[in-house]
């Protein structure tokens, strides 16, 4: 997280609408946290975009279009690796952003699979909350702490819940089992 994943999707939309191409930009309906008809990057960049809830639904909306913007695409279900597959076999251009990993540091949704079949991948950096440094980790947060890792895996936040981290200041949560057996 605010590495700059979704304004660089937005800058390379709008590059396929200067060139002419038909460009379309499709997130999933959970994503709500600035607006809801637009992909919005936590620096403000914005881009009118679509909701989807699933592959399905994607690869429907996309028909057509040259260019396909696909905003937290580990949001979306397995099948959008299928998805995406298809619109590029039809012709189309396919940007996808998403994490590669959740909270805890382990694989998220397709992204595995997404980053092995991609012709080309951008792997962005953020900098670290606590140190500075380059940060690759996201750190969910509750009430300012690093949040017990039993939690559900999506859960749709910004600064509020979150920070970028690197490896060293990433705080593995503490699961409440654990905290139980130690108090």
């Amino acid at each position: 997280m605010f590495c700059g994943k979704s304004e660089e999707l937005i800058r390379r939309l709008r590059r396929a609408e200067i060139a002419g191409q038909r460009a379309l930009v499709v997130k999933p309906l959970i994503d709500d946290r600035y607006d809801v008809g637009h992909v919005v990057s936590h620096a403000g960049a914005k881009m009118r975009a679509v909701t989807a809830t699933s592959s399905e639904e994607v690869r429907r909306l996309a028909k057509g279009y040259d260019a396909i913007g696909i905003d937290e695409v580990q949001f979306f279900d397995l099948g959008i690796t299928d998805a995406i597959g298809a619109l590029i076999e039809d012709g189309a251009r396919v940007v996808a952003a998403g994490l590669a990993q959740d909270f805890r540091g382990l694989p998220f949704g397709a992204m595995p699979t997404l980053l092995c079949v991609a012709e080309f991948v951008d792997k962005l950096e953020a900098v670290c909350h606590r140190c500075g440094g380059p940060a690759t980790m996201t750190q969910r947060l509750v009430d300012g702490e690093p949040a017990p890792f039993g939690g559900e895996t999506i859960q749709v936040g910004a600064l509020d819940s979150y920070e970028a981290r690197c490896r060293a200041c990433f705080q593995p949560g503490v699961d409440a089992a654990r905290l139980a057996h130690t108090g």
